[in-house]
């Protein structure tokens, strides 16, 4: 088959997240199999407009912020060279509009809807941006099939008036390759951890202020920040305002080999996002033998067995995540139990096997089996 996806960042792009990983480590085992797979994706800075990357043929073209303006014409260009079985919509924040101008087969992949909590990162008129986008698309895309990647994801859908029947959940993953399925060596000190970027709907403030309670009860204990983003410095600052400053290490960016040591020797994971696709950090820590503790968010909460994998709290509820950080700290016998169902939980879920189903998908669009 000969697919061309479309989606804002390539997996090089440095302000890429979640949709791009899970993007690129479908895509790049569907073009392990023989398919040829295209991506047009925005330009950035020291980047070349054409690349080939585990397979995958990049072709970059547009600034960040206009790239959607770019798509049309850079579609019908690219289809006319490599003549595609399928185009792959892949959403996030501002929608392409495909159907309106593509006579193909079309998938769309969309994480989850940002709704009012854009606001919490754009400004005002950039969030009436977004929303608007997420606005129209129900008239757009009222029959174009779906790839969503959690079952919150579909209810968001739901809850918009899309038909459900267009719609297949395949859901994120890990690579198995890349973890140690296996409870290593932990901290000497209590240690909870972070590992994400750092922007403001991640609510990683909330995390800080419920560790400065915890760190009444557990004096020695320690805060790992892993990632990087603009919302950083602010973190930093509360981090004295709450004078937890000597006992948390902000890392910025890990390498893949760090970031597993270090997710291996937390006593347990925090993740205080206000909305998600999916976590697929939760699972990432699980491969590495430690617990989550998740906010009961959209998203988050797919990817949380709560008393195998981790535990969840209250969206915003600073004290119960304090609570659930100390229950952890303070409970050997619940921390080695949810460990251990953390590793049993974290092999369910393969890139390999989410790979296999989005082809499967895809062959179902190209022979027209959601026209209903």
């Amino acid at each position: 088959m000969r697919i061309l996806a479309i989606n804002w960042q390539c997996i090089k792009n440095p302000y890429g997240g979640g949709a791009e990983v899970h993007f690129h480590e479908i895509f790049s085992r569907i073009a392990s199999k023989g398919h040829q797979v295209v991506l047009l994706a925005c330009k950035f800075e020291g980047a070349s407009e054409y690349e080939v990357i585990d397979g995958i043929e990049i072709y970059r073209t547009g600034s960040r912020s206009l790239f959607n303006f770019y798509v049309p014409k850079q579609v019908k260009l690219l289809d006319k060279k490599y003549n595609f079985d399928i185009i792959i919509d892949d959403i996030n924040k501002i929608p392409f509009y495909t159907p309106l101008y593509v006579r193909k087969p079309i998938l769309a992949i969309s994480h989850h809807f940002f709704g009012r909590s854009i606001f919490r990162e754009a400004s005002i008129p950039a969030g009436l941006y977004v929303v608007a986008g997420e606005y129209l698309m129900r008239f757009v895309y009222k029959r174009t099939p779906f790839s969503v990647v959690s079952q919150s994801t579909l209810d968001e859908f739901i809850k918009m008036g899309y038909d459900k029947r267009y719609f297949t959940i395949i859901y994120n993953a890990i690579d198995h390759s890349r973890f140690p399925f296996s409870i290593g060596e932990k901290e000497v000190q209590p240690t909870v951890s972070y590992f994400g970027r750092l922007k403001k709907y991640k609510s990683v403030d909330h995390l800080l202020r419920a560790f400065a309670i915890v760190k009444q009860k557990h004096p020695q204990a320690k805060l790992h920040i892993l990632g990087r983003g603009d919302f950083r410095s602010e973190l930093e600052k509360l981090a004295n305002e709450l004078h937890i400053e000597n006992d948390t290490i902000f890392f910025g960016f890990v390498s893949e080999k760090e970031k597993v040591r270090l997710l291996s020797r937390a006593w347990c994971v925090a993740n205080t996002s206000m909305k998600e696709g999916w976590g697929i950090t939760n699972l990432e820590a699980n491969a590495a033998g430690t617990p989550v503790i998740s906010a009961n968010s959209p998203g988050l909460r797919d990817s949380v067995s709560v008393g195998q994998s981790g535990l969840l709290y209250e969206y915003g509820n600073i004290e119960e995540l304090a609570e659930k950080i100390d229950k952890i700290f303070s409970d050997d016998e619940l921390r080695k139990k949810l460990s251990e169902g953390a590793i049993d939980w974290a092999k369910m879920f393969s890139w390999d096997k989410s790979a296999d189903e989005m082809l499967a998908l895809i062959e179902k669009v190209i022979k027209g089996e959601f026209k209903f």
